[in-house]
């Protein structure tokens, strides 16, 4: 669908990943660089876009890395944070197309960067197998053979994230051609003005006001040649979302090249329930029915693309639209199984790539405390100014800060940045709930109208427990490129594959690991994705029952129902272990084993909900 000129290759990135694998968004600061690191060996990640503040600093630092001149953009010049994001995005692809073209020139050596190209690609890609031949080869075969593959070198995508329901109001001027003055419209502004050939990524739901703002680029829309300059992924957790997100955008002419689907409660970053709908039933869901879905989508959009005036004969196959899936994955057969066997495009892998400095920014000291985190140590928390469940490093520096505040009597962090406002108790003028002038406050009422005990203690918690994750998130990064200023505690979201890992590794050792060339797990009893996210769901269910002073009671009809898709997540599983049988008898075994034990504790839970539960 996107063919490009050989000239054009390194921003056009489409589809164009030789890799199995990518690197999703972590945090606000964590892949900002990745492109810089991986991108070159064909490796597709992805760059938030919450914190233009943060763009612009890096953006400064590479400048200077790169004896590049550097014009800033203040916050408050006129559409000053798109221009930032444009800026930033503009930079990664112009380096990382230096990076290709010096790649192109290097000599096939042992240790040269182009044979690490070829040699971390999957043992099934062609490419790997064509460099296989190549080393094999001798004189003007060779040569050849050489040319061929500098030929097919192309970069990973730099992929962009915006979560769609982080759309507070902007703080800097609107571009007069484009009014539209939001975070969320600003950041895919930033994005649709950049020079990359790549996708941005929407996620967290729907935002109508964004999925309209999508057609004022043409970027978006199909060339005159259905070729696409940027696509649309779509992260999603259930199919039924997929149906609603896929038929809004497509009757606007958009096309979703990607849906992404990612487990709601076996990720890093903030958590979604997803009411029992289990990662396995839902990819099968999206399995049996896409290809029908891709043919109604394409309908949709070809008639709104007709009605603009663009010519597409009836005939006209609809176009690439990728199933990829991440959330949780931490062995190689989940990768090889899902790709291989159940024919998705792709796995992303986050969390264990926060081990891997050649690929991730994370300060060493947050990366120490990674590397000896147990299954205690990474909690599912309220540290969220959103109100979403939020994955949390219990021992990381951002949480020893925001302790260490409530201790001294100052509860609260102070707003720096502010794109997390959103609370009108106290007035018009929207505060974050993690800043101090909101938690005094909050105390404050909670004191005067509840009497001391338990209920004022857990109220108090509930409000200290916010955390600014919209500036500490970005602590990493910071500490990296503006070692000058105050140093800000690094806020870090991992998910609970992390208990798995126990070691800083190199990019090549965690790309090892992902085809089965390596093994890099720690010792640890590792069950794998679908029964991690199963335990987690039934731990959910647990809680909902248990919670007494729950924001979002359950109703006995909704509890009923997240209990009956857990059973049928079990049955599905336990039919699915015979899609196994390639696997080692002790993989299958464990698996099996999980599946009864999950079984058992539902039925406990389900017949006697009592404090007993372990």
């Amino acid at each position: 669908m996107n063919v490009q000129p050989e000239q054009d290759k390194e921003l056009s990135m489409l589809f164009a990943s030789p890799h199995t694998f990518h690197i999703p968004v972590m945090g606000t600061g964590f892949t900002l660089e990745t492109p810089l690191m991986v991108a070159r060996f064909g490796i597709s990640s992805v760059v938030s876009l919450v914190d233009d503040a943060l763009l612009e600093t890096i953006r400064e630092s590479l400048c200077r890395k790169h004896q590049l001149a550097f014009e800033p953009i203040p916050p408050q010049a006129v559409d000053g944070r798109a221009r930032r994001i444009t800026a930033y995005l503009d930079l990664l692809a112009d380096l990382v197309s230096g990076q290709m073209g010096r790649l192109r020139e290097q000599a096939f050596s042992r240790y040269s960067e182009i044979s690490q190209y070829f040699r971390m690609l999957p043992e099934c890609s062609p490419l790997h197998e064509l460099f296989l031949r190549m080393k094999k080869a001798r004189g003007q075969l060779k040569l050849r053979l050489q040319e061929q593959l500098r030929h097919s070198l192309v970069p990973g995508a730099i992929d962009v994230n915006i979560m769609t329901k982080l759309d507070g109001p902007g703080q800097s001027p609107a571009d007069p051609d484009h009014p539209a003055n939001s975070d969320a419209l600003a950041a895919l502004r930033g994005f649709a003005r950049s020079k990359l050939h790549a996708s941005v990524v929407l996620s967290a739901g729907v935002n109508a006001r964004l999925f309209s703002y999508l057609n004022a680029f043409p970027d978006f829309l199909p060339t005159p040649e259905l070729s696409l300059r940027k696509g649309i992924i779509l992260k999603v957790s259930d199919f039924r979302s997929a149906q609603t997100q896929g038929r809004m955008l497509a009757r606007k002419g958009l096309w979703v090249s990607e849906f992404r689907i990612e487990s709601g409660l076996n990720c890093g970053g903030h958590a979604f329930a997803t009411q029992g709908h289990l990662l396995g039933p839902v990819i099968q869901e999206f399995r049996e029915h896409q290809k029908a879905l891709a043919g109604e989508l394409f309908a949709h959009t070809r008639q709104a693309l007709v009605e603009r005036g663009l010519q597409i004969p009836e005939d006209t196959a609809p176009f690439p639209q990728r199933l990829t899936v991440q959330g949780g994955l931490s062995l190689h057969w989940e990768h090889d199984f899902l790709t291989r066997i159940w024919g998705l495009d792709a796995t992303g892998w986050g969390t264990p790539f926060l081990l891997v400095p050649d690929a991730t920014t994370v300060d060493a000291q947050t990366r120490r405390e990674l590397c000896k985190a147990t299954a205690e140590d990474i909690i599912l928390s309220d540290a969220s100014p959103l109100n979403v469940p939020f994955q949390n490093l219990r021992t990381s520096a951002s949480e020893e800060a925001r302790r260490t505040r409530i201790a001294a009597g100052t509860p609260g962090a102070p707003c720096i940045k502010g794109y997390l406002k959103s609370n009108t108790e106290f007035g018009p003028t929207p505060l974050c709930t993690a800043s101090r002038e909101y938690q005094i406050r909050k105390i404050r009422e909670i004191l005067a109208n509840h009497p001391e005990g338990d209920e004022r203690q857990a109220l108090v918690h509930k409000v200290t427990a916010k955390a600014c994750i919209c500036h500490e998130l970005g602590g990493s990064s910071l500490q990296e490129h503006a070692p000058s200023l105050p140093a800000v505690p690094t806020a870090i979201c991992p998910g609970p594959v992390l208990q798995f890992f126990s070691k800083t590794m190199h990019l090549k050792d965690m790309v090892d690991h992902i085809y089965g060339r390596s093994h890099q797990t720690n010792r640890l009893s590792n069950p794998g994705t679908f029964i991690m996210e199963l335990r987690l769901h039934i731990d959910e269910l647990y809680r909902r029952i248990r919670e007494k002073h729950s924001s979002d009671p359950l109703s006995d009809k909704e509890l009923g129902a997240l209990a009956q898709q857990l059973r049928k997540g079990l049955a599905f599983y336990r039919n699915m272990s015979a899609q196994l049988s390639h696997l080692e008898q002790q993989i299958r075994d464990t698996f099996q084993t999980e599946l009864d034990a999950l079984g058992h504790k539902l039925d406990l839970i389900l017949n006697n909900p009592s404090p007993v539960w372990g």
